[in-house]
């Protein structure tokens, strides 16, 4: 009979790791606009995170030359932003998922048409995914899909974009699709393309929004996200957060606060993913995510 008893608690507590793990959230990371936040590959290294997104591609859309900037890292004017391609692969040796951010705060990006949604959809598949083209950007290496970080422009065609490129997962690799509105529901920008169900991962901006940000209470946080897990039906929904009080206007939250507050009362959601966090640089600085990642 012991030997019963202790298998059963074995298997009891192997049924609870389970339960556990399965709620175990991801660390995502912006990375690509601070020449000082350390190469792609160090960002990979620190063992902190589980999605790389390249920021950005800011120029695209309505005929004009797609262009990436990644600030002090690479001209993509002489081509030098192909030397990444090293980089991504060893990201992706480690398991972490990489993929390209368009937008951004500042840009030039539009879409015209839904045929303009195809062409660019074309454009990324040819360049940055598993396509090919003799002009690849960031070289050989093959990214694991495209963020959406739409601030600007028009809030039309990005649902045909999202379709045309999620078709791409048909080719035997799969296209991730991820996206990062602001909290306040629906996002003025991309709550068309969210309504599509074609997202894998939306990371919500908790910050820069103070009507769904967390202040001193956790309120206003949680009922915004509660709709966003409600309502779109991604196969997770991450809290978006800057990773010191410098990486933006507002809506920092402190460790503890994080951690004893914030993170109780989201964690509890089956389409809890996890904490994205802007940027790699001000993360470098602040030590955020080492402090928050045995939590998340």
């Amino acid at each position: 009979m012991a030997n019963l008893a202790t298998s059963l608690s074995f298997f009891t507590l192997a049924l609870l790791a389970l339960a556990s793990g399965s709620n175990a959230g991801s660390i995502a990371i912006y990375w690509g606009q601070n020449g000082n936040e350390g190469t792609l590959a160090e960002t990979c290294a620190t063992g902190n995170y589980e999605y790389a997104i390249l920021a950005f591609l800011p120029t695209f859309g309505n005929g004009q030359t797609p262009m990436i900037n990644l600030a002090g890292h690479c001209d993509p004017y002489s081509n030098e932003c192909t030397k990444l391609s090293s980089d991504i692969k060893s990201c992706q040796a480690k398991g972490i998922k990489v993929l390209l951010s368009l937008g951004g705060g500042a840009g030039s990006y539009f879409l015209a048409s839904p045929q303009d949604a195809r062409q660019v959809a074309t454009y990324l598949w040819n360049n940055f995914l598993g396509g090919s083209s003799p002009s690849r950007p960031l070289g050989p290496a093959v990214l694991d899909g495209i963020d959406f970080d739409i601030e600007g422009g028009s809030n039309l065609y990005w649902d045909d974009l999202a379709r045309y490129l999620k078709g791409y997962s048909n080719k035997g690799r799969k296209v991730y699709l991820t996206a990062a509105p602001q909290c306040p529901f629906p996002d003025a920008w991309i709550g068309n393309a969210l309504k599509t169900g074609l997202f894998d991962n939306v990371w919500v901006q908790f910050y820069n929004n103070p009507p769904c940000q967390y202040s001193s209470e956790v309120t206003n946080l949680e009922d915004a996200w509660k709709q966003w897990t409600s309502d779109i039906s991604a196969n997770k929904i991450f809290l978006g957060l800057p990773a010191s009080t410098e990486a933006a206007g507002s809506g920092f939250i402190d460790v503890n606060d994080l951690t004893s507050k914030v993170l109780p009362a989201i964690k509890g959601s089956s389409k809890y993913g996890g904490v994205m966090l802007w940027s790699r640089y001000y993360d470098g600085q602040s030590g955020y995510s080492s402090s928050i990642k045995s939590h998340v």
